[in-house]
């Protein structure tokens, strides 16, 4: 009875640590549900459309069609941008997705999927002066508005700029601030920005004409222990981007750019 009782005991713990490996993935699968980080407050990539007051952008639905695929469904949930990691580490969610840039630092703590996006840094500043700035130099104390673990707060803060940060506000936020002069400059992605002054045409307002800067790449992510959601979600990402779907998603909410490309831009080291 005793020998029967330690060989029962050790193959409790074996089957314990088996199904540690694979828990995250298994109760997906067994819920149904994906649950994913997002702002709905940055536009175009995840944001409520005006007319049907439903969340969408492009990678709220890159996730959805995703999470098809995979036979799943989604639950959303508002996070603001600091908090999405976290997030993501405590396993509050499964994955977070609101257009974040890919770095060797974020990689030694998070999983990326496949990359879905790729783009560069520009600078939104004021139309009739840019803000007094002519070079990243000049951004020494001028009032840079963003999140504060972004990796464009980190360049501003390498110039010596003055953090303004936001709490998951809306881009109009963001860009009044800018336009009357409570921040001077907002240092964030080129296609983000352009869409962004296209939707508020009244502001006075404008992406900086010469920084450009820091070609970058973003994709989902996840926690790094959840080694086959990563799997799972790279398998379908990598499909969809050879079918054309993810470009098709992209033109919808890019004005009709490939996002999926990677810019032919000559930048300054």
């Amino acid at each position: 009875m005793l020998s029967a009782a330690l060989l029962a005991a050790c193959g409790s713990n074996s089957g314990s640590n088996d199904n540690e490996e694979s828990t995250a993935w298994d109760d997906i699968q067994e819920e149904g549900v994906l649950n994913v980080a997002t702002s709905g407050t940055l536009y175009p990539t995840s944001y409520y459309d005006e007319k049907t007051e439903e969340l969408t952008g492009f990678e709220v639905e890159v996730v959805k069609e995703m999470a098809k695929r995979l036979d799943l469904e989604v639950d959303f949930e508002e996070i603001g941008f600091d908090g999405m990691l976290t997030a993501v580490n405590s396993g509050q969610v499964d994955i977070a997705a609101n257009d974040i840039e890919i770095t060797e630092d974020r990689k030694d703590k998070f999983a990326f999927s496949t990359p879905i996006k790729y783009s560069y840094g520009t600078a939104i500043v004021r139309k009739d002066d840019l803000s007094g700035i002519k070079t990243f130099e000049d951004l020494e104390g001028k009032m840079a508005a963003g999140a504060a673990t972004s990796v464009y707060m980190d360049i501003a803060r390498k110039y010596g700029a003055v953090e303004k940060i936001y709490d998951n506000a809306t881009n109009e936020e963001y860009l009044r601030d800018v336009h009357v002069g409570n921040s001077d400059v907002i240092l964030n992605d080129y296609y983000l920005q352009t869409l962004a002054l296209e939707a508020f045409p009244e502001l006075d307002i404008t992406i900086h004409p010469d920084l450009k800067y820091s070609p970058s790449e973003a994709g989902m992510v996840m926690n790094k222990d959840n080694k086959e959601l990563i799997e799972n979600v790279n398998g379908v990402l990598d499909e969809m981007l050879e079918d054309g779907t993810i470009a098709e998603i992209s033109a919808k909410f890019f004005a009709g750019a490939d996002v999926t490309q990677e810019p032919d831009i000559d930048f300054e080291e």
